[in-house]
């Protein structure tokens, strides 16, 4: 089984921070839409695995089952092929840092995969987990309730800042080690467990809580709107985009990518194209006259 060093994987990181920044504006709307989609399933999956486990017999381990099933939604964000806003947080400031990616070009990508991204979310909070009752009886309406009053009413601040922060880290660290691996299993297994870790420590996740929270409100949870939400979302991101820019693509640029001074479009023949494929000198050229498609994560 074979894989990627930290140096293909930052070189491959800035080819897809490049791609992922030329999107036209209907792909990364379109390309959101669905992984916010995939997120918010795996929101409702971790609610309807968790729900009912009694703290005093289970002690903490329903946030783990939480965390190992609500993996699925990066599992399908990068192998299913869609745009997520926080894992864009790392790859496009890291072609940025490269000089491959204008600020325009950044902000305009992070706009339209958050509409996405929002659009999806509460798409599937509506229609599939409301809508469906899925999560309006007991005892999901109440493990609903819980995860979205601590985290749109109990968290201060500081405290959804710090937590978006360790949650980005981790989220990006899956994405960027999932670009090691070079097989299916592989980069499953890459996700995984740092998904796993966000979500049973308890982190926050911009993305995530557009489903969490206005699911909550959907669903008729007392105590919770859609100020606490707004509140929420924004020290989210916040947090979210210093722990991508900053803890793993700026280390990694700083570490492995500086001085590299590959051009873009430099793959050569026989090599990989940054998702474990090896492609063709004519296979590269076919897939540039096609243009830009929605990219991994």
């Amino acid at each position: 089984m074979g894989y990627k060093t930290p140096q293909d994987i930052a070189a491959t990181g800035v080819k897809t921070g490049v791609t992922k920044a030329k999107l036209s504006w209907d792909k990364a709307v379109v390309a959101g839409f669905l992984a916010g989609a995939y997120i918010a399933f795996g929101g409702l999956l971790a609610i309807t695995v968790s729900s009912g486990m009694n703290p005093e017999l289970w002690g903490s381990l329903p946030t783990f089952f939480t965390g190992a099933v609500f993996s699925l939604g990066l599992i399908l964000v990068v192998l299913a092929g869609s745009e997520l806003l926080t894992g864009n947080m790392a790859l496009v400031p890291l072609a940025a840092f490269k000089g491959r990616v204008g600020l325009r070009k950044l902000a305009e990508n992070f706009g339209f995969v958050l509409v996405g991204n929002l659009l999806g979310s509460l798409f599937v909070a509506y229609f599939l987990a409301v809508q469906t009752g899925v999560i309006t009886a007991e005892p999901q309406i109440a493990r609903l309730g819980e995860i979205a009053m601590a985290k749109g009413v109990e968290e201060t601040e500081w405290q959804i800042f710090l937590r978006a922060v360790g949650c980005n880290w981790l989220v990006c660290l899956a994405v960027w080690m999932a670009f090691a691996a070079e097989d299916v299993a592989g980069k499953i297994l890459a996700i995984f467990f740092p998904i796993m870790g966000f979500v049973a420590m308890g982190f926050d996740h911009v993305v995530a809580n557009m489903f969490f929270l206005p699911a909550a409100i959907f669903a008729g949870v007392e105590g919770i709107g859609w100020g606490d939400t707004l509140h929420n979302w924004a020290f989210a991101f916040l947090g979210n985009l210093v722990g991508a820019a900053v803890f793993v693509a700026g280390a990694y640029w700083y570490l492995y990518a500086r001085e590299d001074d590959e051009e873009p479009g430099d793959t050569p023949a026989g090599s990989d194209d940054g998702d474990g494929r090896a492609i063709s000198a004519t296979s590269a050229s076919s897939r540039a006259e096609r243009g830009p498609a929605p990219t991994q994560a």
